[in-house]
This record gives structure tokens, C-alpha cells and sequence, in this order.
């Protein structure tokens, strides 16, 4: 269901020119446009969205896009290796598993 909203509105994601180094750094990316990256992963037939509050969250792989469902902001992006930088509430949205500190 959350998949054919965010692939309907594909158009609209972007993010802003600060968090582009962002999402690079979190990716280890260079030299790629990061919005046609997240779009061409969105896209992707494995790629899972869920919804959870005012976000989408969009999973694939070993990546986890963040996107505004509002403004279809791109603001988040995190590879497997930085979850340490996702809240307790994501991961255990994202897992399902309850994590304790």
C-alpha cells in the first residue's frame, strides 16, 4: 500500500543541498546524484516501505531510506553499518525487535 503512494508521488522526492553531503557521507557514496540513487532504489522490486508517523521508511538491502510524507523530503539515509545513528524507535520499527540499552 505505502509502496504504490511513495512510487505515485516519485516525482516530488528531493532533499536539500545540505543534506545531500549528508546522505553521501552516511552512504559512502561520490559522485552520484543521491535523489536518483533513492529513487532508483525505491523502485527497486525488494525495496519494503512502511510508514510509521509522519515518514516513510523505505528499506532495502542493507539500506534505509527516510522520506517526509508530507513534503516527500528525503532526510535520512543509513547504510546497515550506521544504525548506531538511527533512534531506538527506528531500529525497533525498522526490526521488530525490542532493543534494550
Amino acid at each position: 500500500m505505502y509502496k504504490k503512494i511513495v512510487l505515485a508521488n516519485i516525482d516530488k522526492i528531493h532533499t536539500t543541498k545540505m543534506r545531500i553531503d549528508r546522505i553521501k557521507r552516511n552512504l559512502d557514496i561520490n559522485n552520484i546524484d543521491v535523489v536518483e540513487f533513492c529513487k532508483n532504489k525505491l523502485l527497486d522490486k525488494d525495496c519494503n516501505i512502511y510508514k510509521k508517523g509522519k515518514n516513510f521508511y523505505c528499506q532495502i538491502h542493507n539500506i534505509v531510506i527516510t522520506i517526509n510524507s508530507f513534503s516527500y523530503t528525503i532526510f535520512n539515509n543509513n547504510s546497515s553499518s550506521n544504525f548506531g545513528i538511527l533512534s531506538m524507535a527506528q531500529l525497533y520499527f525498522l526490526t521488530g525487535n525490542k532493543m534494550e540499552i
